[in-house]
């Protein structure tokens, strides 16, 4: 049946709708000169973007009136409405702002359109179509070889995101050019930044080793955000969304405009709140954004504060295999109490950013950007233990025969994370080039307190640990374009890397003290050749290096972990044109000591990665859209993978005869590395201001370890979604919008994420699996209002 509906609905007979073309330049209205890659979009219509020409094209009906619209950054949005039937050509020559917007700290890590890496971007409209509350991982679900998680079961809360197998710990996060990684565990955790995607002007993911970037390494894809937008004119608005498991999120934003010719201010509350899919998995999100910034003719300060508070019910256990199949919402969280569970088994966290920008035009081809920034993060995260023995905890038993008690424990971070950027860009003639870099510092504190016990023999909030750690992470970059030609440009990147890092200490093996230096040489090359205006295709060569996080160095007391290193080969196709895209990519990551787990137990008694001296992905990628007429638009996308390991040797557990046994396994699939992941989304347009999305995604199995094995795996799934977005035509409001999301419409129960644990009994291999499981069918729908 639902191969049929989606066959059904690819085979629309909407065909037959006639059309024109428009055509028409962008140029600048004092100069005359082209502007290459302005965009001109017809409002709740398709869009377009000029080539080196300042040409567009752009398919309408032959029927009706439309607006449509050209913008480029540092120029006044100019809008037409025009009659289709009588529409010929449109030229719209822009005017400059006479102000300093252009984001220069973006654009110094961010690949160009032409740069020879695999890429793709999302603006803030296509994100505002889909953010009704859903944590910002989710919104890229779309985009090839991705695959999301969320532990709650429905996207609010704690959630994953994995790009060619690779988690968020191997995805360099930045903000507006600032790294947002976490330096110990190096993975971001999005609920710590509620509804920030309302804040988020533009997104790009690079797949692959991409450009050089500050912060953690970039070792499976890069993620950039954006939030540096200049609003000209001064807006107000909120959104209210609503849903199923009691998910509400309430959002208001609100903007100053210019002031006085260069002064900006905006802002935006946020608060989000959902019982979850799973039982008892709760959240609670608060959060803000503002920024203010004076703006002049060759230069601009700009200061963000942005802020995240959430408390979360824990669901990070998963359920196991049998649970699953009889109660698939049961939450293991919190039922080691007697009784009911325990109410406050929850994650506390809050984190605030603070960033200040520097942007100025030394001269009109030579930019220079520098900023500050510091992150306070504290919280922890609450458990009620059951028979848990005094001397855990460096207690004595507090009488005779009296050696455990229940307890309630908190695990605390507390942590400051500061530092500056800077790059210089130089962009005009045939040698365009930046030199840029980063000086972080990372000033951590992990701590426990035990706040009851039932038998008593604590201080009140004793800490039985106290522990710090330091980490400085420096790296200096030089990128170049060179065109040989007008159609062969050659590119080159080279970035050194600096990284200091002392642990004095882990929770269960306080003596571990570690003090670890790397210098990285991370070089990348690349060549673009443009066959014409609207095809090119492109190769690089990068390498990546990335040092273990914080776990991996409680391996041993003797030994620490090796570093990783990645060899990534990229070549691409891409044509783009005003009723058709397509790109097309082949890769290939050749790993050489990547850390994974293997089941092994260290001389300190904890499961550890081990380096693994060979691994490889190979991989081909496809992503295209095709306008069949301006009111219907398919766009799809598919990943084909080969991902392996080449040999490595499995710890099993002997629950017969104690300590663990040894197996050889070879040329095996890496975990959580699907073979095919695919995506396709139908998008059709019956009315003006009404646009309907069917969205797909099928993942292919999944295995939860490095062993293929069938047993250990996650099965693969196919979950399809609607989503209504429609523009109210009113004259009391800016904007009047009305949003609908029918998630999961065929009630596929499927689980993207879980884990494994290989032991032997009785002579066998068995296994015992965890299981975080998706929501059935569900509904969200929103209100937003602008002013």
């Amino acid at each position: 049946m639902k191969k049929f509906m989606l066959f059904a609905l690819l085979c629309l007979p909407v065909l037959l709708q006639a059309q024109t073309v428009i055509t028409g330049t962008v140029t600048d209205e004092g100069t005359g000169r082209p502007l290459e890659g302005a965009t001109v979009a017809v409002q709740n219509g398709p869009s377009t973007i000029t080539n080196s020409k300042g040409q567009y094209r752009l398919p309408l009906p032959r029927s009706g009136s439309y607006t449509l619209q050209a913008s480029f950054i540092g120029y006044t949005t100019v809008r037409e409405t025009i009659a289709a039937d009588a529409a010929a050509g449109l030229n719209f020559r822009l005017q400059e702002t006479g102000l300093f917007v252009k984001p220069v700290e973006i654009a110094s890590i961010r690949a160009g359109r032409n740069a020879p890496f695999t890429k793709s971007e999302i603006g803030k409209e296509d994100i505002a179509r889909q953010n009704l509350g859903q944590d910002l991982p989710l919104l890229l679900n779309q985009l090839p070889s991705v695959v999301t998680s969320s532990d709650a079961g429905a996207g609010v809360g704690y959630t994953g995101l994995r790009v060619r197998g690779s988690d968020i710990t191997r995805i360099n996060v930045t903000v507006n050019g600032i790294p947002v990684n976490d330096a110990e565990s190096q993975g971001t955790f999005f609920v710590n930044m509620p509804d920030f995607a309302s804040s988020v002007s533009s997104i790009q993911l690079q797949r692959g080793v991409g450009t050089s970037t500050n912060g953690a390494g970039a070792f499976g894809a890069s993620l950039n955000l954006s939030t540096n937008q200049f609003n000209e004119k001064a807006y107000a608005e909120t959104d209210n969304s609503f849903g199923s498991f009691n998910t509400w999120k309430n959002t208001v934003r609100a903007g100053s405009g210019l002031i006085n010719g260069h002064f900006t201010v905006d802002a935006r509350l946020s608060r989000i709140t959902s019982d979850g899919y799973v039982d008892r998995a709760s959240s609670n999100l608060r959060s803000f954004y503002t920024s203010a910034a004076y703006i002049s003719k060759k230069s601009s300060l700009r200061l963000n504060v942005f802020s995240g508070q959430e408390k979360t019910y824990q669901a990070w256990n998963g359920i196991d295999e049998e649970t699953l199949k009889t109660d698939r919402t049961y939450n293991p969280s919190g039922t080691n109490k007697p009784g009911e569970p325990y109410d406050n088994e929850t994650d506390n966290y809050q984190q605030d950013h603070y960033q200040l920008f520097f942007n100025h035009a030394l001269r009109s081809n030579l930019q220079f950007n520098v900023a500050l920034h510091y992150t306070r993060g504290r919280g922890y995260y609450e458990n009620y233990r059951d028979a848990n023995a005094y001397a855990d905890y460096g207690i004595s038993d507090p009488a005779p025969g009296i050696s455990t008690t229940d307890l309630i424990r908190q695990l605390w971070l507390d942590n400051h994370f500061y530092g500056g950027v800077f790059s210089l860009s130089h962009q005009a003639g045939k040698l365009n080039w930046s030199v840029g870099g980063a000086w972080n510092k990372y000033d951590g504190k992990h701590y426990g307190k035990v706040i009851w016990a039932e038998k008593g023999g604590f201080d009140k909030d004793y800490r039985w640990y106290d522990l710090t750690a330091f980490k400085m992470d420096m790296n200096f970059y030089w990128k170049g374009e060179l065109a040989v030609t007008e159609r062969l440009k050659l590119f080159a990147d080279l970035q050194y890397r600096r990284v200091n890092y002392e642990l004095n200490g882990f929770r269960n093996n306080p003596d571990i003290r570690r003090n670890n230096r790397y210098n990285f040489f991370n070089p990348k090359a690349g060549a673009t050749f443009q066959l014409n205006d609207q095809q090119h295709i492109y190769a690089s060569y990068a390498i990546g290096n990335k040092e273990p996080n914080r776990d991996d160095f409680e391996a041993s007391i003797a030994e620490a972990p090796k570093h990783e290193t990645l060899r990534n080969l990229e070549a691409g196709y891409v044509w783009r044109s005003s009723k058709a895209g397509v790109s097309a990519n082949i890769y290939y990551m050749n790993y050489h000591n990547q850390l994974v787990l293997t089941g092994r137990i260290n001389d300190v008694g904890a499961y550890a990665r081990t380096n693994i001296p060979k691994s490889y992905r190979l991989g081909l990628e496809l992503e295209g859209h095709y306008h069949v007429v301006p009111r219907l638009t398919l766009a799809g996308n598919i990943a084909l993978s080969q991902n392996r390991i080449q040999e490595f040797t499995e710890y099993l557990d002997d629950w017969d005869n104690g300590g663990q046994k040894e197996a050889v396994h070879q040329n095996t699939d890496i975990s959580f590395s699907p073979n095919l992941i695919a995506g396709y989304t139908v998008t059709y347009r019956p009315v003006t201001g009404l646009q309907i999305d069917w969205v797909g995604k099928y993942v292919s199995r999944q295995y939860l370890d490095n062993t293929s094995s069938q047993l250990r795996s996650l099965d693969a799934f196919l979950v399809n979604d609607l989503r209504f977005n429609y523009t109210v035509p009113q004259q009391f409001f800016r904007e009047l919008g009305l949003q609908l999301m029918l998630n999961n419409i065929f009630n596929e129960m499927y689980e993207p994420n879980g884990y494994t644990y290989g032991y032997l009994e009785g002579g066998e291999v068995k296994h015992s699996n965890a299981y975080f499981p998706m929501a059935g069918f569900n509904v969200m729908a929103g209100v937003k209002i602008g002013f």
